[in-house]
């Protein structure tokens, strides 16, 4: 028999299963899915058995050494994933499998023995015991521990002696049993079910027909409208019929809030999943899922693939976030994992958002999706009163990062011993060229999207059309030399709080929630009433329910809208709308302070005035003038170096073999990409707007395979990417 292997290698240039010989020893142990040791040149490596067969034209062949790990397969399901991921990113194979798997399981040489177990001992026999006993009736020690396994006490193999155990062992009287340790351990069902609303009950039981059958539900439901518990008693149904659930977030500090609810409700049967957890955690976790030892999983956007074989249900909550766009090989998109393994299992996948994206709502409204609303707020609670201040008139009052309306409402919290939100938006890496005196940002006049300063050249770009103008440091409305570099972060804001205020402030970044258990140590300060306002940055903008915090104040609103690409507009949205619904989602009535150069925006109108609706319209307008999703689809090829001219031929070359072979298809480019040059990396990118994938799909194979073996530049593929 032979098996066909694919090695841990992700090089392109070595794609391909390589036929191996199965060992008698192991013909009968091994399934395809296994990871196997296998020598490959002169070195020895690790791979998967994709294939198993009775024949092969293959002479010379050398054999498997052994098993890796008999105890994990990748199953069925998660081996025909990976050819689609495959298909759909143009990654190598192994690169797709790997992404499947936490750093422990992955296909690699792995020394580190994550798992972790207790040993007890127990009897052989019953009759061999008794034989022994009164055998050797002087042997006290042995016949103590013998005597008490005959009571069936349970006894850990450290409170004795080993060479007491060692000879008993060798005698066939005793073995060792060992039991897996978990880290994470929870049993404390606390909460049951809430009472529903009318709305939510009508979404719950349009989702509930469903269950056995494969459908896409969009659940637009406001912010504090109650998402959750429609997800917890559609879980509640689904693990009761013995299924399985995967329930996605975009935001690790999401998980620690959320798990803590599915906790309390769920106990035992969660797992949950995500990058900060140690190596150990997910290696347990993820054996708690493959020994079918819990029934729901909470994670981040890897969670997707984890080793469920009788799913019931998959949730993406905040579904129209770019977290679930991995940024890097292979770049898959967690909406369509969860859609594909929905087919598979023939179960519903739910989709909720207070802003959908305006992709996922078009087919809601084509009927692609089944459309499920939630229109109000749970209880009492209402919308928060949402107030615009033009940050031109503060700065001409000397008010450059705090207005006088937000000042005075910050105060009149700290006085009610209420909480505070205040959200800087730093999205986005460019410099934006602003004017001090009149708040004038440069924007291309042919796309309606902020150009991008290229110091090097003193230009200002659009990386869309190409249209560049000369730094003159003069602004065009005012005529002032006031031009700056805009920015402000996180931290300088702290400290700006802190001294003006005298209160207790956190602050909610990549900086300060990094560490393990940092995010959940400042959610629990936040929830015991220690913090007195919360700086963060977009982590902060969605999820949380923060019962106290009646206030939140956003730093340059419109900073968002500054970002050169096509979706600025619906991000701003987004953020703006989620951050506004942290304020008050209980009792207590909630506010929020918009400050902003540019008050009369169409978009922070929509976000004051909570209209979706029109957004959507407004931007789909856009969307359809211009060409761009959801009327087109999108894929950027980027050509990469670390020798410039390397690069610019060879996108140039690219550029023009895409030209001759493609019909139908607008070509944008080349041009440099957004962020030039990374790392001494320097990138050009063509964009391509298509209707259908099958109209590029043999273009862009042709040129991966053309890239394979080129050592000097590397070709990136990227359909429908989240930014351009």
């Amino acid at each position: 028999m032979y098996a066909e292997v694919l090695t841990e290698y992700s090089a392109k240039s070595i794609d391909k299963e390589f036929t191996y010989l199965i060992p008698s020893n192991l013909q009968n142990r091994l399934k395809v899915g296994m990871k196997v040791i296998v020598p490959f040149g002169k070195t020895t490596i690790n791979g998967f058995v994709v294939n198993i067969k009775d024949n092969t034209d293959t002479q010379n062949l050398k054999e498997i050494i052994d098993i890796q790990n008999e105890d994990f397969i990748l199953n069925e399901e998660l081996l025909s994933l990976g050819k689609y991921i495959k298909e759909n990113t143009l990654c190598s194979l192994i690169t797709a499998y790997q992404c499947m798997l936490p750093s422990s399981m992955k296909v690699k040489t792995i020394k580190s023995n994550y798992q972790k177990y207790h040993e007890y001992l127990e009897l052989v026999s019953k009759e061999n015991t008794l034989d022994y006993i009164n055998n050797y009736p002087r042997r006290t020690k042995q016949l103590e521990l013998l005597n008490r396994l005959l009571k069936s006490e349970i006894i850990l193999k450290n409170e004795y002696n080993s060479e007491i155990i060692n000879k008993l062992i060798d005698l066939n009287i005793i073995k060792i049993k060992k039991e897996n340790i978990y880290r994470i351990n929870i049993d404390k069902k606390e909460e049951s079910a809430l009472t529903l609303t009318s709305d939510q009950t009508i979404a719950v039981n349009e989702v509930k027909k469903s269950l056995n059958n494969h459908n896409i539900f969009l659940l637009h439901g406001i912010t504090g409208s109650g998402k959750t518990e429609v997800y917890m008693n559609l879980i509640e149904e689904v693990i009761s019929k013995g299924k399985e659930v995967i329930m996605l977030v975009p935001e690790i500090t999401l998980t620690n809030q959320i798990v803590e609810r599915f906790y309390k409700r769920f106990s035992s049967k969660v797992a949950i999943f995500h990058s900060s957890l140690s190596e150990g955690e997910k290696y347990d976790e993820y054996h708690k899922i493959l020994n079918g030892d819990v029934k729901i999983v909470v994670g981040t956007r890897s969670a997707i693939f984890v080793p469920f074989t009788n799913i019931g249900l998959i949730i993406l909550d905040e579904e129209q976030s770019t977290n679930y766009k991995q940024d890097n090989n292979p770049r898959y998109h967690a909406r369509d994992i969860a859609i594909q393994r929905g087919i598979y299992h023939n179960c519903p996948v739910l989709l909720g958002s207070a802003t959908p994206s305006l992709e996922s709502m078009a087919r809601a409204l084509k009927g692609v999706y089944k459309l499920l609303t939630l229109s109000k707020r749970i209880g009492k609670a209402t919308l928060p009163k949402i107030s615009i201040v033009n940050m031109q008139d503060e700065y001409r009052k000397g008010n450059m990062i705090i207005s006088d309306l937000l000042d005075s409402k910050i105060k009149d919290r700290l006085s009610k011993k209420e909480q505070v939100i205040i959200y800087l938006n730093r999205r986005g890496f460019n410099t934006i060229i602003t004017c001090k005196s009149c708040g004038y940002t440069f924007k291309c006049p042919h796309c309606d999207i902020t150009l991008t300063y290229h110091k090097s050249s003193n230009h200002l770009r659009c990386h869309y059309c190409g249209y560049t103008l000369v730094n003159t440091e003069v602004c065009p409305i005012c005529h002032e030399k006031a031009l700056t570099s805009y920015g402000l972060g996180t931290e300088k804001l702290e400290e700006e709080l802190k001294e003006r205020y005298q209160a207790n402030v956190i602050r909610m970044d990549i900086d300060t929630t990094s560490r393990k258990g940092s995010s959940k140590s400042l959610i629990e300060s936040i929830e015991q009433g220690k913090v007195d306002i919360i700086v963060g940055t977009q982590m902060i903008s969605k999820g949380f329910d923060f019962p106290n915090v009646t206030l939140v104040g956003v730093i340059n609103a419109d900073e968002s809208l500054n970002i050169p690409d096509f979706r600025s507009g619906e991000r701003t949205f987004e953020l703006l709308s989620q951050t506004a619904g942290r304020a008050g989602r209980k009792e207590l009535p909630g506010e929020v302070i918009m400050q902003s150069f540019n008050p009369d925006n169409k978009t922070l109108l929509y976000v004051q005035n909570n209209d979706y609706k029109s957004l959507f319209n407004y931007e789909m307008n856009i969307r359809k003038i211009l060409k761009y999703p959801p009327y087109y689809y999108l894929t950027i090829l980027r050509i990469t170096s670390k020798d410039y001219n390397e690069a610019s031929n060879e996108v140039s070359k690219a550029h023009k073999y895409l030209n001759n072979n493609l019909k139908d298809v607008i070509i944008l480019g080349p041009t440099t990409a957004s962020m030039f040059k990374i790392n001494n990396i320097y990138r050009f990118q063509i964009i391509l707007k298509y209707k259908d994938y099958s109209q590029i799909k043999k273009s862009l194979l042709e040129l991966d395979n053309i890239y394979k073996t080129n050592n000097k530049v590397n070709l990136e593929i990227d359909n429908n990417p989240t930014r351009i």
